[in-house]
């Protein structure tokens, strides 16, 4: 097909007298939304931006009802008009733009809260495709409508959820084997098993069991894991290889195992009741016993509170950390060894992988989120800065189906979805856009400051079935729609 080009006549957006044009190329990766393969480039006016592109599209697809669109242009959602972009990026109009195409994002609708009698440190999902379900397989991982939400509180309790916001179960208290102090983080490890960790320096693990109907389940102490000497602010879990990552204020990364036959003594002089001091087991009740044990190893590099650590997502012997000194260290678990540290400028608070980017993402200090490349062979620190945020961003998730997509919770009281290919130029470089923000229902119609008080975000997940799942200072876990949230173009 011969260069088209876009008039008033078209019917589609009357073009401002005296504005330029430019060729365009469109093209999209989904074949049920894709033009005539010998679309040829269309002239179109600069001022053109995502609306009257989207109205392009749809013209030409002959859409009986309109569907939204989101443009890329080199990797980048295009936020302003083709000219500004043009400026931005030093690109003559004489260039033909290869654009592409794909369906609108939908908005992180609210769905529902779960309410509790503390602040809510952390929360985590069962489903088909959480990692805990993925690792079980068939056997036990909960199919849709039957998933799981595990919350950890600065009561110093877990609690399991149905989607129902029924309390399936609640762990034992401090007197019966449970936290001594605030729950800090918590995971599943499996269907049938949980981790957690918290204020009172301690790992521990769980056996988690519901009844054969699933209206009532029961969590009970399996393991207690001493070495640390803070507070434990974060863990990481491999059910396949049966470890555990922590995070503490100590300075320390500890590895864990999750079977009692797994792990050595735990160091006598961390154990708190004196009569435990050369015992192994603790008795918490009639017929309840909590073995304790140790560290498989504690990784000591850092020189300030370690707030974040992650397996690495294709290799379980190879893990990072984020801390309070600015660093993002990479280790050899086998060897115990930290292989590579990346200093930024900020604190650090928390990580995320992007897997098929082969960057990590950490939360800072200073509101933003930075996007560092851990290979070895990355030549600069930081890849790209989101930046949105009003204060600390202390948890971030990555998006289960896009590979672009993440969520971040922030002290300022709210969470941000973000795309990375969504950015804009600033003379430091380019900066990335959020593209929503998601308050806490709790304080909807109230003025919240930038500090957040009393609505900060404390932990996020997201699930491909459940959705966005955060926990916070208003004692509430809140789930909010997930899916499409980000665009994301089939492989």
């Amino acid at each position: 097909m011969t260069t088209e080009t876009l008039a008033a006549s078209d019917s589609v957006v009357a073009p401002e007298e005296n504005s330029s044009q430019v060729r365009i190329q469109l093209s999209t990766r989904h074949p049920d939304i894709s033009l005539t393969e010998n679309q040829g480039p269309i002239v179109v006016n600069t001022n053109f931006g995502r609306y009257a592109l989207s109205t392009l599209v749809n013209t030409l697809l002959q859409s009986e009802k309109p569907i939204p669109f989101e443009f890329l242009i080199n990797g980048t959602n295009l936020r302003t008009s083709l000219d500004e972009y043009l400026t931005a990026n030093g690109i003559s109009s004489e260039t033909t733009l290869a654009v592409e195409y794909v369906r609108a994002v939908i908005p992180p609708l609210y769905l529902a809260s779960f309410e509790h009698d503390d602040w809510v440190s952390s929360v985590d999902v069962l489903s088909e495709t959480s990692p805990a379900g993925k690792w079980a397989g068939s056997a036990g991982s909960k199919s849709a409508g039957q998933e799981r939400i595990l919350s950890g509180s600065y009561d110093g309790l877990l609690r399991v959820w149905n989607m129902s916001s029924d309390i399936l179960a609640t762990c034992p208290s401090a007197g019966n084997g449970g936290h001594t102090a605030s729950v800090k983080a918590a995971k599943f490890i499996s269907p049938t098993q949980l981790a957690s960790s918290g204020l009172d320096r301690t790992i521990r693990t769980w056996k988690y069991s519901e009844d054969s109907e699933g209206f009532s389940a029961s969590i009970m102490p399996q393991l207690e894991l001493y070495g640390h000497k803070g507070s434990v602010d974060s863990i990481a879990v491999h059910q396949p290889s049966n470890r555990i990552l922590s995070a503490s204020t100590d300075h320390s990364v500890g590895l864990w195992s999750t079977k009692k036959s797994g792990g050595p003594a735990a160091p006598a002089s961390l154990i708190p009741s004196a009569t435990s001091r050369t015992a192994k087991r603790r008795k918490v009740g009639p017929a309840v016993s909590t073995p304790q044990r140790g560290p498989l190893s504690m990784l000591k590099s850092h020189t300030a509170p370690v707030s974040d650590t992650l397996f690495a997502p294709n290799d379980h012997t190879v893990a990072y950390s984020a801390s309070w000194d600015h660093g993002l260290k990479t280790w050899d678990l086998p060897n115990e060894a930290c292989v590579d540290t990346r200093v930024t400028s900020h604190p650090l608070l928390s990580l995320a992988a992007l897997t098929s980017l082969n960057l990590l993402a950490a939360g800072t200090s200073a509101r933003h989120i930075t996007l560092i490349d851990p290979r070895a062979s990355a030549t600069s620190v930081s890849a790209l800065t989101l930046r949105g945020h009003s204060n600390a961003v202390v948890t971030l998730a990555a998006d289960p189906e896009s590979a672009y997509g993440l969520v971040s919770g922030s002290h300022d009281g709210t969470c941000r979805t973000w795309d990375v290919r969504s950015t804009r130029s600033e003379k430091d470089g380019r900066i990335g856009e959020s593209m929503y923000r998601i308050e806490r229902e709790s304080a909807k119609g109230k003025r919240i400051s930038p500090a957040g008080e009393g609505a900060k975000v404390f932990g996020v997940c997201w699930d491909k079935n459940v959705g966005i799942v955060s926990a916070g200072e208003d004692k509430r876990v809140q789930i909010n729609q997930g899916k499409g949230v980000i665009g994301n173009a089939p492989s």
